[in-house]
């Protein structure tokens, strides 16, 4: 089951006090970008934040870790908070500096 388009859009409005929050479908999933690094996953309507020590600091001693896909690196699985708006901002904002910044994308080479 893929995410609903009305999930991504309730969860981007959730993490809006976090800054800008933009997201690019990717396999009938979600990636989820705050200032332009990936913070998040939603796969099958649930979502997982990426790992920081900083967000399992947050998180407390509820962090449950879970793969958002099959073969995936665990990511801290949110089910209970979401609803929290000013939790899941911070949570996020928490994330977005512990991330690395994006890489610069390769430029392509050009026959002549």
């Amino acid at each position: 089951m893929s995410t609903d388009k009305d999930f991504i859009d309730y969860i981007v409005d959730q993490m809006g006090d976090a800054g800008t929050i933009t997201y690019k479908k990717m396999f009938g999933e979600y990636a989820l970008y705050c200032g332009g690094k990936v913070v998040a996953l939603v796969c099958d309507n649930r979502l997982f934040v990426k790992p920081t020590d900083g967000g399992k600091s947050f998180i407390g001693e509820n962090c449950i870790e879970a793969p958002a896909y099959h073969g995936a690196k665990p990511s801290f699985l949110i089910e209970d908070k979401i609803e929290d708006r000013e939790w899941i901002g911070e949570l996020i904002r928490i994330t977005a500096r512990e991330r690395p910044e994006p890489k610069p994308k390769k430029r392509k080479k050009t026959s002549r």
